[in-house]
């Protein structure tokens, strides 16, 4: 699973050298930052039902009747918070391993295509990913550092499936 700490153990490793001091400078940042993920992956593991439902109420506000093949509304909302889940559980990996190999791995590759294929556009799951990273608020929801670090990762989940 890619973190900054397997990425610069694997980077130096490929060069057959030691990890150098800006390799290091990498790592150092990550742990110092590693307080305020646990704190954000505590939070969202916690609450992640409420969060996805958040999502899930943004995105039928937005698209009412839903997006998809011949489903009701109510398969389309219990998949739809499905995946919304999923993509908050991998969030929450990332905040533990510091980097986004649980998302590279296991949310992003191929995600594109399977909504495609079933109708789905990826700017339903935008505006429900978009919704929570704007809804955030320090300190109301997580200390700023905490908030930060998670909207980092919806970020980046944002980012790919634009």
């Amino acid at each position: 699973m890619k973190s900054v700490l397997t990425t610069v153990v694997a980077s130096a490793d490929q060069a057959a050298r030691f990890p150098s001091s800006s390799d290091l400078e990498s790592v150092q940042g990550s742990l110092q930052r590693a307080t305020a993920r646990m704190e954000a992956a505590e939070k969202l593991a916690g609450n992640y039902d409420a969060v996805a439902q958040e999502a899930v109420d943004a995105i039928y506000g937005k698209y009412p009747n839903g997006q998809g093949r011949d489903m009701d509304a109510g398969t389309q909302k219990e998949k739809c918070k499905r995946d919304i889940v999923h993509y908050l559980r991998l969030i929450n990996y990332c905040l533990i391993v510091g980097g986004t190999g649980p998302l590279d791995e296991w949310g992003i590759n191929g995600a594109r295509e399977v909504y495609k294929a079933l109708g789905i556009g990826a700017d339903t799951y935008i505006t429900g990913l978009s919704f929570l990273r704007s809804r955030g608020c320090a300190p109301r929801d997580l200390s700023a550092q905490a908030l930060v670090e998670y909207n980092t990762y919806l970020d980046y989940v944002i980012n790919s499936m634009a």
